[in-house]
C-alpha cells in the first residue's frame, strides 16, 4: 500500500478495486494504492508482556506528541476509540504492550485484520524516528497477516530500524500474540520531511 496525497479526516471515501490492485479516491483524487505483494521478512524474538510495560512508562509522546489523537499512538485517545499502543525504546528498536479491546473484534470474535495492519504503523515510525524528532511521514507498507490475536490478550508490538536511503528510512514491525508467536508482520518505509514541509503540517 503506497499513500499518495494525505487523508482527509471525517470523510467518505470511495474504493476502486479490480484484479490484485485498489485504490482510495477522494473524488478526483487517489488517497492511497494498493497492489497484491508477498513479504518476506522475519521479526525479532519479541521481549515479554511484562518488559514492554516497562518500556512504555517511558512514552516520548506523553510529553510530547504531534499527533496527540492518533488513532494508533495517541494519548488522548480514550480506551475502547483507538489502539493506544505507546512505542518506546527497548534494545535496538521500540517495543509496546497492547491489549486489543473489544470493540476491536470482528465478528469471529478475533481483532479484526484491518486494526491488525493499522497496529504495524505508528511503531516502525518511531523506531526510525530522526534525531531532534523531526516529522516524518508514512510513504508505503507492505503487511502480511500470519495468526489472530483476541480482545483482552496480553499482546506486544515491535518496531525496528531496517535501513536509510536519503530521506527514506525503512523500518519493520510486528504484533506478536500473548505466547510470542508473530501474528502480524510489516515493512514500511518513511519520509523523512524537510523543514519547508514539516513547518506547513505543524
Amino acid at each position: 500500500m503506497r499513500l499518495k496525497a494525505p487523508p482527509p479526516l471525517d470523510t467518505e471515501l470511495a474504493i476502486e478495486a479490480g484484479g490484485e490492485t485498489a485504490r482510495l479516491v477522494h473524488g478526483a483524487t487517489v488517497i492511497a494504492e494498493a497492489r497484491a505483494a508477498r513479504l518476506e521478512l522475519q521479526p525479532p524474538p519479541p521481549p515479554s508482556f511484562r518488559e514492554a510495560e516497562e518500556a512504555a512508562r517511558t512514552y516520548a509522546g506523553f510529553k510530547n506528541h504531534p499527533l496527540p489523537e492518533c488513532f494508533v499512538c495517541g494519548p488522548q485517545r480514550e480506551p475502547g476509540d483507538a489502539l493506544r499502543i505507546f512505542p518506546s525504546a527497548h534494545d535496538d528498536g521500540v517495543v509496546a504492550p497492547w491489549i486489543p479491546h473489544a470493540s476491536l473484534a470482528d465478528a469471529s470474535g478475533s481483532v479484526a485484520p484491518e486494526f491488525l495492519w493499522a497496529a504495524l504503523d505508528c511503531p516502525g515510525g518511531f523506531a526510525v524516528m530522526p534525531p531532534g524528532a523531526r516529522l516524518i511521514v508514512l510513504g508505503e507498507l507492505c503487511a502480511r497477516i500470519d495468526g489472530r490475536v483476541r480482545p483482552g490478550d496480553q499482546c506486544v508490538v515491535a518496531g525496528w530500524a531496517i535501513g536509510r536511503e536519503g530521506r527514506k528510512l525503512h523500518a519493520g514491525s510486528a504484533v506478536y500474540s500473548a505466547q510470542g508467536e508473530p501474528v502480524a508482520v510489516a515493512r514500511a518505509t518513511w519520509i523523512e520531511l524537510g523543514e519547508d514541509a514539516a513547518a506547513r503540517m505543524s
